[in-house]
């Protein structure tokens, strides 16, 4: 059985000044931030855009509270299934890892070799394992309560569905789907998984991160006033890639080169960008996109047919916009934040502080304040925290529905700068479009034309065995 890292006094300790502030009302903010500034901002008139107590802010202990054991399964054992397995363990005590899945025996061997490394006293001896890619039936159908899943997102809504189904509280990954069937399934599901009183919660991990709740709530507050408009960033370097070997069949290859094909990631608009599209969704209270309008372009990728670089107007459906940017491009200017405009300030969380329309900051998140009150600071562990909590206190929680939004922004986005079109909200969740193979094997080649969204053409994955160091060949059509 694990038995967490972190002290059982700090976690008392924690645990009492979460109670406390819940108590009073206010959360977190009030103690994690730092208030030189509002003294001006006093004088002023501050309208709450939503009062105390109508909208939901997370405790975040360091751990959560002991309650009955739960035995987890992971599905999709790379890199960040085996990182949210490590989470999960670290969020409390009772908590155990009893089945892991995936489509190949090696990535199940690297998660299990790394969790007994960092958890050197817990007995991982009989853990089952699967392998294949049915393996997710197999670790919903083993003997466990929960589902941790972090396989290539186009899996993510039929594992989801499976899960369900079968009575499992989720964890998913984000994002939560890649195309608008993927979107209309998990949306679905989450009704089907509220009924049936399950948590789940997303790979949304700003929820978590306490500066982002104290800004949130400080927002809410009134401090900037009505949000008129904001931007988000993801400006980064590219991400990993397999080049494919001999022995790889079409499906192996692409597989285990996921993050660079959009059938298997949505592309990283999708996979990636969604965090900080996802801030904005969740500060204005779930607004929808009218339109979308953008561009972007494929310049540097050496596998796949994802583009490099994306920009994205969205109208909002009262009036305001929001301007969405990320690039996936090396030695160029890096920007990973989310700003904010209101009618009285402006935030930005790239410094977590609030200014005024002089420019003045009025608010500012007190780090150092959290380093003393709490031990446990990462928001990937503080997700499975609250997880945990809710699941041991019998309290639902849908985030898969915030995410959902959250992913259609992007898909919405993406499908306009492929097509050079202005997309609408509501053809985008009408839309067909759907990126899952219609016959997908490990052994034989790969039939990877889909159906496009908007134009009807097909749309025709590039030749599997891109020249080395050079683009993969083909280009994205107008669909």
């Amino acid at each position: 059985m694990n038995k967490n890292l972190i002290d059982r006094r700090s976690f008392l300790k924690s645990s009492a000044l979460v109670g406390t502030l819940g108590a009073l009302g206010t959360g977190s903010a009030s103690v994690l931030s730092s208030c030189a500034g509002e003294g001006k901002a006093k004088a002023e008139v501050i309208t709450p855009l939503k009062a105390h107590g109508t909208y939901y802010v997370p405790e975040l202990p360091d751990l959560a509270k002991d309650g009955k054991e739960l035995k987890a399964g992971v599905i999709g054992c790379g890199g960040r299934g085996s990182g949210a397995a490590k989470n999960f363990l670290r969020a409390g005590n009772g908590l155990k890892i009893t089945a892991l899945g995936d489509t190949f025996q090696d990535r199940i061997d690297g998660c299990l070799n790394g969790l007994k490394n960092d958890f050197k006293d817990t007995d991982f001896s009989g853990v089952k394992q699967f392998v294949g890619l049915d393996a997710y039936k197999q670790v919903i159908d083993s003997d466990v309560d929960v589902i941790i899943t972090a396989t290539p997102p186009n899996f993510r809504p039929l594992v989801f569905q499976y899960a369900v189904e079968k009575g499992k509280h989720c964890f998913l990954e984000k994002p939560i789907c890649v195309d608008p069937v993927g979107y209309r399934t998990i949306v679905q599901t989450a009704k089907l998984a509220a009924s049936k009183n399950l948590a789940v919660i997303t790979g949304t991990q700003r929820h978590h991160e306490r500066s982002y709740v104290a800004s949130y709530q400080k927002i809410m507050d009134g401090l900037i006033g009505e949000i008129v408009g904001g931007t988000v960033w993801w400006n980064g370097g590219m991400l990993w890639y397999n080049d494919r070997k001999p022995e790889w069949s079409d499906c192996e290859w692409m597989i285990r080169d996921w993050v660079n094909w959009e059938w298997l990631s949505g592309d990283h608009i999708v996979e990636q960008h969604v965090h900080n599209i996802d801030v904005w969704t969740w500060f204005t209270g779930g607004l929808k996109p009218k339109s979308a309008t953008g561009f972007g372009s494929r310049q540097r990728r050496v596998t796949g047919d994802q583009f490099d670089n994306f920009s994205i107007d969205f109208e909002m459906e009262n009036g305001i916009h929001l301007h969405s940017m990320c690039r996936q491009v090396e030695s160029t200017a890096s920007n990973v934040s989310e700003f904010l405009q209101g009618t009285k300030g402006s935030w930005w969380s790239r410094n977590m502080e609030i200014k005024n329309l002089k420019g003045e900051v009025i608010w500012k998140y007190d780090h150092e304040a959290e380093k003393a009150n709490f031990q446990q600071r990462d928001p990937y562990t503080l997700e499975h925290v609250n997880w945990v909590n809710h699941i041991r206190a019998g309290k639902v929680i849908d985030q898969a529905s915030e995410t959902a939004l959250s992913n259609m922004y992007a898909i919405m986005g993406r499908e306009s700068a492929y097509s050079g079109k202005r997309v609408s909200w509501e053809e985008i969740t009408a839309s067909s479009l759907n990126l899952y193979p219609e016959d997908i094997d490990l052994v034989k080649p790969m039939a990877c034309a889909k159906q496009g969204f908007g134009s009807g053409k097909e749309y025709i994955l590039p030749d599997f065995i891109p020249i080395a160091g050079s683009p993969s060949p083909g280009s994205k059509q107008i669909r």
